[in-house]
């Protein structure tokens, strides 16, 4: 098998909804995302994909939905409130806690299947580094 990964960057602001330390405050990251696509055979070029399709449908997605944005959970009122609170800010609500895990889930699971369809290939795996040292993984 043959696989192609593409890096995107991006800064966003979260906090994690229940958390038992700093990370219930608001805050911040710079956050790199790392994305592996496969397809059933190589392009007439020998590709999985073009690169550049990748940074345009999933950087673009993530340009925004996400970049200098706030990922709230839509059942976090406090966060929204708080937020809301200052200029108008761009938030977009997760269907979950915005962890690192469930928004490499997300991407995965509904962010890469919108983007990519037609296109025959098929994200198999993101991760998403929230800070050095620290990054989650989802994987189909």
């Amino acid at each position: 098998m043959i696989t192609c990964t593409r890096r995107i960057q991006f800064c966003a602001g979260h906090r994690v909804h229940r958390h038992e330390s700093k990370c219930r405050n608001l805050h911040g990251h710079n956050y790199v995302a790392f994305f592996e696509a496969v397809a059933p055979e190589l392009d007439a070029v020998g590709r999985v994909i073009d690169f550049s399709v990748l940074k345009e449908k999933l950087g673009g997605w993530i340009d925004r939905h996400w970049d200098h944005g706030f990922l709230c959970w839509k059942e976090d009122f406090e966060a929204q409130k708080a937020v809301r609170t200052v200029v108008p800010q761009k938030i977009f609500l997760m269907p979950d806690n915005p962890t690192a895990e469930n928004m490499a889930s997300y991407l995965l699971l509904v962010v890469c299947v919108e983007q990519l369809e037609g296109t025959g290939v098929t994200v198999r795996k993101v991760i998403v580094w929230e800070t050095e040292n620290c990054h989650a993984e989802a994987t189909l």
